[in-house]
């Protein structure tokens, strides 16, 4: 039983680490070249780092939730990246 506690909180302190250390999604569109795009890219970051201020004034309990919204914002910035190079082709 304690080895079952121990194993759990290994692993909840790995992810709330990993969390407090992840890098904010990349602003890497051009404003110039697509301006909503690259908007869109600045609020996923704006929204990243507004998540992580929630996880720091709720000392990280928040059940992998908020980890996993940033996840997603790093996974939308990177799709963003994308639309705008497949923009650049057409």
């Amino acid at each position: 039983m304690k080895r079952t506690q121990f194993i759990v909180l290994t692993a909840g302190l790995a992810l709330a680490a990993t969390t407090a250390f992840a890098a904010p999604p990349a602003q890497d569109v051009s404003a110039h070249r697509h301006p909503n795009i690259a908007a869109a890219q600045r609020l996923t970051d704006q929204a990243f780092k507004r998540i992580t201020d929630a996880q720091q004034a709720n000392e990280w309990d928040m059940d992998g939730h908020a980890a996993k919204a940033k996840d997603l914002l790093d996974q939308a910035s990177r799709e963003l990246k994308m639309a705008a190079e497949t923009a650049n082709r057409h």
